[in-house]
């Protein structure tokens, strides 16, 4: 059976890499920052996979790791990856998305140089590109910190590949979104929204520039290509994208038709919402990945947004039953006309 460790498992990516590993037969161990944070995402996986706590800036601690589980594969999804945080503390950042990957570079030097590694890099490495689509020759023009962070953990990953001969990848993926998504993110929000909306419990939805475009594909269908580039016979570096572009008006108008609404009856553009700068046209040309590795995207963007659409009503209705089941059981003289509220956009 073979072994794999994935650091971020509670994570988006972290938790659909985590089913598939498992559905193939897998060992799987996951590393979190803590065990009393949000594990929502694998509650699911917790009879079937080991989680365990793990300080990336401590080299001792992910050497032990290392030691215990003895992996086969490593899997490096572990970094911060949303808003306006990635300027306001860009050296947090670059500990977190650049150090903490030479760390566990040098620890698998260390302990084992057959781990297969898999860092996941982003389409942010390309920040202001001259040229659109992107692919692997692409320059590297990053425009933000976390651009920056991965531009390092990227080229940091090429060179012990390179240095020492490690099977190190990295896996350039363009922005892959999915119903697990963390609100913060924009596709999130949208979808969150438009069902609130559709419950009657938000009114409207603040968002930034409506024609900021963005190749969106679903993370499991990229975790799949993750794997698949661990399998093959020399380690190298892929991007992974759709191919095409959709702006976030036209993703807002997608996911509230699904709910027979008009989103520009919903949605108010504002100012102070925008991200600075903006990356150039980011678009990605995956025709490496599905001539090497046999990877294609398989949900298209219009049941992406339908797929997160669903599963924000599914989990609001759930929510709004199990509130109404507790205020019917509950005795007459704690019934609050307050009722529990399940936030606003």
């Amino acid at each position: 059976m073979p072994t794999a460790l994935i650091t971020g498992v509670n994570g988006q990516d972290g938790s659909y890499l985590a089913e598939l590993l498992v559905s193939k037969g897998y060992r799987v161990a996951g590393t979190v920052r803590d065990k009393a944070g949000n594990l929502d995402r694998v509650e699911h996986l917790r009879q079937r996979i080991e989680i365990v706590e793990l300080d990336l800036n401590d080299p001792a601690a992910i050497e032990k790791i290392l030691h215990r589980f003895r992996p086969d594969e490593v899997y490096n999804l572990a970094a911060r990856a949303w808003g306006s945080e990635l300027w306001d503390q860009p050296v947090l950042t670059g500990e977190v998305n650049a150090l903490w990957v030479t760390r566990l570079l040098e620890a698998i030097r260390n302990f084992n140089t057959d781990i297969r590694f898999c860092q996941a890099s982003s389409s942010e490495v390309f920040g202001n590109a001259l040229a659109a689509p992107q692919d692997e020759s692409t320059p590297l023009r990053p425009r933000n910190p976390y651009g920056v962070a991965k531009t390092y953990a990227h080229w940091i990953t090429v060179n012990y590949r390179q240095a020492y001969g490690l099977f190190a990848s990295s896996s350039i993926l363009f922005n892959h979104e999915s119903p697990r998504r963390a609100p913060q993110f924009v596709t999130r929000k949208i979808s969150f929204a438009a069902a609130k909306i559709k419950l009657g419990l938000a009114k409207e939805l603040h968002l930034g520039d409506l024609e900021a475009r963005r190749d969106w594909g679903f993370a499991g269908d990229y975790v799949q290509a993750m794997w698949l580039m661990l399998q093959q016979p020399e380690a190298d570096d892929y991007v992974l994208a759709t191919g095409e572009t959709h702006s976030v008006r036209e993703f807002c108008e997608m996911a509230f038709s699904h709910l027979s609404l008009n989103y520009q009856d919903y949605v108010i553009p504002a100012q102070e919402n925008f991200r600075r700068p903006e990356s150039a046209l980011l678009v990605g040309n995956s025709a490496k990945a599905k001539r090497v590795l046999g990877w294609q995207p398989k949900v298209t963007f219009q049941e992406l947004v339908r797929m997160m659409v669903e599963a924000d009503l599914k989990s609001l209705e759930d929510a709004r039953k199990k509130v109404v089941s507790i205020d019917e059981q509950a005795p007459a003289s704690h019934i609050d006309d307050s009722s529990p509220q399940l936030g606003n956009v």
